[in-house]
């Protein structure tokens, strides 16, 4: 009669299994460090528990104690703990498990194998992957499906869509990675035509053609999909508004006065359905929606949604969400008390806190507060190439050249180099790179022509090139001709010439725009009725009838 549940090892792991799955951690871990006899079940239950829970590293650890312990990994053991290293990029790590798999003679199974394939895949090791892969004596769809994800992950799309056509019966998994991976590399009309043949498309199905549209600012296309996803009785799922709501908030808020409505609050509504719809926003959904706030200045909405997030739904503000309330209350001219807010913040405020602060600093033209801002970025990070960028952008729209020459000195005594401004454009699916002043296209001269027509054109308009943060020891014309020659001005005139008229043209910038292009492309949008998309370091700029989504904050 001896008998003591709280000793019984079944019942201890029964117990174990139950804190795991309700999310108890703490008490799982307690009682697991108190038990006298473990076996292959307990160390399986525990290190599961940390990696379904997002603690890769800890389940990481626990398993290179089994060993030690007298106890002997099994398949269990290896397909729980590989999902971790592939969660980490723990490539290393993933080896060393590899070879345990070998001792253990488990290399023949074929879900300890999928499991390999999956991890040396998201660990970039996609060559490895392939071998195993090939060496696998019998395939089941999940190591099919490890295969296909792996390619489309690692880039090498047109060996996934090859692997997708051998594959016996694709099921829902296998479809979706493979419309995801057009999507995502921008191939629509091979994703929406493989998305229709697709026997029963299902949530995931739709949200990959969301979010490969929302990633590669068809932001436009992403919001009918929704649509029409609506349309279809399916139900969305927090992977859905995790798609749409982005894409409603990257384009932030057309101008208002033309009675046009911005996406920002298109997002908001979205966010609204979103909770009609019975699901719970995380703090992601919260950063989307605080960041349409921001795009669209809506300081009363945003205050309200901030202290919903903590009143109602008790999620803790990470710095993501603090970032966000600063920016909207700077882009809104309330500078003192954005910086109050900093000030204020539970947590000590980081890069892009500041980066923030002085990013409308700049947009206010605010010197004293800019200053105060980028001192705080020098000290925090002194090679952060950005925050002498942005207090030059604010000492030479002012004027203060001894200011702007005195930030050029420090950069350049720190070696901080200024990164070349470059931009992409595809036409006819083929990319043109354009850098600043660039001279190495076939179509150079035609390119360069194009500029000096749009630029008389726009001056006749009321265009005056702004030269403020070029260099002030040359002649004005020579300053001019030098923003004339800005890489994202290249690729749009290149882009004029050879696209049909209504064609929207779209290009992708490396660095921020600068001002005189922001303005100069308003221009040009207006001047050739033109839909302009430039997509900079920063955000989404949807330039159209001579306004800018983005109100000119960015």
């Amino acid at each position: 009669m001896g008998f003591t549940f709280a000793r019984n090892p079944f019942f201890q792991n029964n117990l174990i299994n139950m804190y795991a799955k309700c999310g108890n951690l703490m008490d799982a871990r307690k009682l697991f460090d108190r038990m006298t006899e473990r076996d292959i079940f307990s160390w399986n239950m525990i290190i599961a528990a940390y990696r379904k829970h997002g603690f890769p590293e800890e389940a990481l650890q626990l398993f290179h104690q089994i060993k030690p312990s007298g106890v002997e990994a099994d398949q269990f053991t290896f397909v729980s703990i590989l999902p971790a290293c592939a969660k980490m990029g723990a490539h290393e790590h993933g080896i060393i498990i590899h070879q345990r798999i070998i001792e253990r003679g488990l290399l023949s199974n074929v879900v300890v194998a999928s499991a390999l394939i999956d991890m040396y895949a998201k660990c970039g090791s996609i060559q490895k992957a392939c071998e195993l892969f090939d060496k696998l004596p019998k395939r089941d769809a999940v190591s099919w499906n490890s295969m296909i994800a792996g390619y489309v992950q690692n880039g090498v799309l047109d060996q996934a869509v090859k692997l997708f056509k051998e594959m016996p019966q694709p099921n829902v998994v296998s479809w979706n990675a493979i419309i995801a991976g057009y999507a995502q590399n921008g191939a629509f009309d091979e994703a929406m035509r493989l998305f229709e043949e697709m026997p029963q498309p299902n949530v995931v199905s739709w949200n990959a053609i969301i979010a490969g549209y929302a990633q590669n600012g068809f932001v436009e296309k992403a919001l009918e999909i929704f649509k029409q996803m609506q349309l279809a009785r399916v139900k969305p799922d927090s992977a859905t508004f995790a798609g749409v709501l982005p894409a409603c908030a990257k384009t932030g808020a057309l101008e208002q006065g033309y009675a046009m409505h911005g996406y920002g609050k298109d997002a908001l509504k979205v966010f609204e359905a979103m909770k009609d719809s019975q699901i719970q926003p995380n703090h992601v959904s919260f950063i989307c929606v605080l960041f349409a706030c921001s795009h669209t200045g809506l300081v009363d909405e945003g205050g309200k949604y901030f202290n919903c997030m903590t009143e109602a739904h008790y999620i803790i503000p990470t710095m993501d969400h603090y970032v966000c309330m600063a920016d909207l209350l700077g882009r809104v001219g309330y500078l003192e008390e954005a910086l109050n807010f900093i000030i204020k913040m539970p947590l000590k405020p980081d890069v892009d806190v500041w980066m923030s602060l002085l990013g409308v600093c700049r947009s206010h033209e605010n010197i004293e507060l800019g200053e105060f801002a980028a001192e705080q970025l020098f000290e925090l990070d002194p090679k952060h190439t950005s925050s002498y960028v942005l207090l030059s952008d604010i000492y030479a729209k002012e004027g203060k050249w001894a200011g702007l020459q005195k930030i050029r000195k420090l950069s350049k005594d720190r070696g901080i180099k200024k990164i070349p401004g470059c931009s992409w454009i595809e036409v006819h699916k083929m990319v043109h790179v354009f850098c600043v002043g660039d001279r190495s296209h076939p179509q150079t001269e035609d390119i360069y022509k194009m500029l000096e027509i749009l630029t008389w054109e726009m001056k006749a308009a009321g265009y005056l090139p702004d030269s403020r943060h070029v260099s002030n020891d040359v002649e004005e014309e020579e300053r001019e001709l030098y923003m004339l020659h800005h890489s994202e001005k290249l690729a749009i005139a290149f882009g004029l010439l050879n696209t049909s008229p209504g064609i929207v043209i779209r290009v992708v910038k490396n660095l921020r725009v600068c001002i005189d292009c922001h303005n100069a492309t308003k221009f040009i949008s207006k001047l050739v009725a033109r839909e302009i998309v430039v997509r900079d370091a920063n955000r989404f700029h949807h330039f159209k009838h001579g306004q800018c989504s983005c109100g000119d904050y960015w």
